[in-house]
C-alpha cells in the first residue's frame, strides 16, 4: 500500500448536491434512485473510503512511531556503546598512565615534610626508569654516592635526547638519563663489598615499588645474602637479566653455582696475579732504563 501523506481526519466530505457532480449523480439515478437519494449515496461511499483510509492513517502512524521508537533505542545504544568504548578507551588511558607515570597517583600520606634522611633513599629517574622496565641497572645507583643523584640540579629532561660518543668511536642518539654521570658508576663486579651491603636494601625498596613480581624479589634477596656469606663472592646478576630475554629463560640466581663462583675465582686470581707482573716488569724495565741512563753519563 502506497504511503499516505494527509490525514484523512482532516478531509471535508465533498457536497455532491453541487453542480459540479451533476454528471455523476446522473449516472446514478434510475426508477428506484432519485437525485436527492444518488447525492446520499456519493456521500455514503466518500464516508467509507474516509473511514478506511482512516484506519490505515492510524497503522502508518503506529508503524511510524515504532519504527521511530525503534530507531531511537538503537541510536541509544549506539550512544551507549561509543561511551562505553569511549570510558573503556579513558580508563586503559588512565591506567597506562598509571604504570608510567605511579608516582604521580601515589596517595599522599598525612604526614609533614619529611627530613633529609628520609628523602635520601630514593634512586635516580635513569634508575627507577630501569627497573620499571625490569632491565639491569647497576647496584652502584643505590649506595649513597648513587643515591646522591637525586639532589643533582638537573638541567636536561631525562626523557631528551642528546649526541653521545659510544665506545667505538661512532657516534648516537642516547636518552639525557643514561649519561647522567657514567664515569661515576662503578660495575657491579668492582663494587666495594661495603657499597653493595648498602645498595642492597636499598634495591629491594626500588624493586617493590616498582611493582616486580614477589618471587623475583624474594630471588634478588637470597642471591644478595648468599653472596654476602659465602667466601667467593660474585656478582652476575647482569646476565640474568639477559637470560630473561632468551631461551635459557629466567634461572633462579639465589641457587649459588659453585663451579662458576670457581671459574671466578681463578679469573679474578689470574687478573691480580697479571697485574702485579705487569707491575713487577715495569719497576724491573724502568730499573735497568735508569741504569743504562747512569753508565752512559759516566762514560760521557
Amino acid at each position: 500500500m502506497a504511503r499516505m501523506r494527509n490525514d484523512p481526519n482532516f478531509n471535508v466530505c465533498p457536497d455532491y448536491a453541487s453542480d459540479v457532480f451533476q454528471n455523476t449523480r446522473a449516472q446514478l439515478i434510475n426508477e428506484n434512485t432519485n437525485e436527492e437519494r444518488a447525492v446520499q449515496l456519493l456521500t455514503n461511499i466518500w464516508e467509507t473510503n474516509n473511514d478506511a483510509d482512516k484506519i490505515a492513517w492510524q497503522h502508518q502512524v503506529a508503524a511510524d512511531r515504532e519504527e521511530r521508537l525503534h530507531r531511537e533505542q538503537l541510536e541509544e545504544e549506539e550512544q551507549e556503546r561509543l561511551e562505553q568504548v569511549r570510558a573503556q578507551e579513558e580508563e586503559a588511558t588512565c591506567k597506562e598512565d598509571r604504570k608510567k607515570n605511579k608516582h604521580k597517583y601515589i596517595l599522599i600520606l598525612p604526614t609533614g615534610i619529611p627530613n633529609d634522611a628520609a628523602m635520601s633513599i630514593t634512586p635516580c629517574a635513569y634508575a627507577i626508569k630501569k627497573l620499571d622496565k625490569g632491565e639491569y641497572v647497576e647496584l652502584w645507583y643505590f649506595t649513597n654516592d648513587g643515591l646522591d643523584e637525586v639532589n643533582r640540579k638537573e638541567t636536561v629532561d631525562d626523557d631528551a635526547m642528546i649526541m653521545s660518543t659510544l665506545a667505538d668511536g661512532s657516534t648516537a642518539w642516547v636518552s639525557a638519563a643514561s649519561t647522567r654521570n657514567a664515569r661515576a658508576v662503578i660495575n657491579d663486579e668492582n663494587l666495594p663489598f661495603e657499597e653493595f651491603c648498602q645498595a642492597c636494601p636499598c634495591m629491594l625498596t626500588a624493586m617493590e615499588e616498582a611493582d616486580w613480581p614477589e618471587d623475583r624479589t624474594r630471588m634478588m634477596a637470597r642471591f644478595w645474602r648468599n653472596i654476602q656469606v659465602h667466601k667467593f663472592r660474585s656478582m652476575r646478576n647482569s646476565r640474568w637479566h639477559v637470560a630473561v630475554k632468551t631461551s635459557v629463560g629466567p634461572y633462579d640466581l639465589s641457587l649459588v653455582n659453585e663451579r662458576v663462583l670457581e671459574e671466578t675465582r681463578e679469573k679474578v686470581y689470574w687478573e691480580t696475579r697479571d697485574k702485579r707482573d705487569n707491575t713487577r716488569d715495569y719497576k724491573v724495565s724502568f730499573s735497568t732504563i735508569k741504569t743504562r741512563v747512569c753508565a752512559h753519563q759516566i762514560f760521557l
